[in-house]
């Protein structure tokens, strides 16, 4: 697929309440909005052209790519911190050192450990919880992922990703230098910035709602989606965190982002979201151009029910 498609006539939405959606987009925080029903188009607002920061939506695209090289073997998700030999500017103990990749993926290593773009509010004691055993996101898990994939595939990440994402997704904006890492004092490991389209990471969501593929080009395998969004950690109220992406039950009293189905999400500040609703056949795309002046994941959890229902009864 080389550009979107329009959803056909017989499938339209609610003009109505699309423009109530769009209404409520206009007030202030959003920059674009984009709908994705059975593959086709359904909605559009704003430049979803635009390029702009995805913040912690970042940690969902990486994952998908860990599961890509896992099912090579190029990644071995049970290896430990210590089997890597990863440490940082205050060296980790030898109970740190035992958490593995996988708890780092379900953000359960137990490292508590300051990072760039620290993740201080709320943070245990170092030493607290052994790896494995409790759920913080964790910056610093995040980040090391990012060293480990490079340590462990002798690949640059972010061709890895061109190579193995966006260059089979056809992502009609995509550069390899939307991607980058900031260093910081605080950690040997560096954040990993990504800045893409919301029509771009639309891609990504449909990749993900058809299980992996795109067309009929395998792009990352069925059963680490199934395990990735699988709730690794109960976070109580039907919200649940799996390997890098968030999950919600219908109707979750525990998350103001939720729908009458389950969900999964990926996920960043200031509301950017890609959204999959996999029993609606949905994907829906929400972006800020500006982290910093975007909008409430509440808010967000707004919008997505007034869109939902602008969809026609089936």
């Amino acid at each position: 697929m080389d550009a979107w498609q329009e959803l056909p006539a017989s499938r339209q939405w609610s003009p109505e309440r699309l423009s109530e959606l769009i209404n409520e987009l206009s007030k202030g925080g959003s920059t674009s909005f984009m709908i994705v029903e059975g593959g086709d188009v359904a909605f559009t607002w704003g430049d979803i052209a635009h390029k702009s920061s995805v913040a912690s939506a970042r940690k969902s695209l990486i994952g998908l790519l860990y599961g890509i090289y896992a099912s090579e073997g190029l990644i071995d998700l049970d290896a430990s911190l210590g089997d890597l030999g990863v440490d940082d500017h205050s060296p980790l103990t030898d109970i740190e050192k035992t958490a593995t990749v996988r708890d780092l993926l379900a953000s359960r290593s137990g490292v508590y450990h300051p990072s760039v773009y620290d993740i201080a509010q709320g943070r245990p004691a170092r030493g607290r919880y052994p790896p494995g055993s409790f759920w913080f996101y964790n910056n610093w898990d995040f980040n090391v992922l990012g060293t480990i994939f490079e340590l462990q595939t002798r690949e640059n990440l972010f061709a890895a990703f061109a190579s193995k994402i966006a260059g089979p997704l056809g992502m009609q904006d995509f550069v390899l230098s939307d991607l980058r890492y900031e260093h910081g004092p605080e950690s040997r490991h560096p954040v990993y910035k990504m800045r893409f389209s919301a029509r771009d990471l639309a891609r990504v969501g449909l990749m993900c709602l058809r299980h992996g593929m795109w067309g009929d080009q395998r792009i990352v395998p069925e059963d680490w989606l199934r395990e990735s969004l699988k709730p690794h950690s109960d976070l109580g109220g039907g919200r649940g965190y799996g390997y890098l992406w968030w999950t919600t039950e219908a109707n979750a009293p525990g998350d103001m982002l939720h729908a009458d189905v389950p969900i999964y999400y990926a996920s960043g500040l200031g509301g950017q979201k890609i959204i999959v609703l996999p029993d609606r056949d949905l994907v829906v795309v929400h972006r800020a151009a500006r982290v910093d002046h975007g909008i409430r994941h509440d808010r967000m959890g707004e919008l997505l029910r007034l869109a939902l229902s602008a969809k026609p009864l089936d």
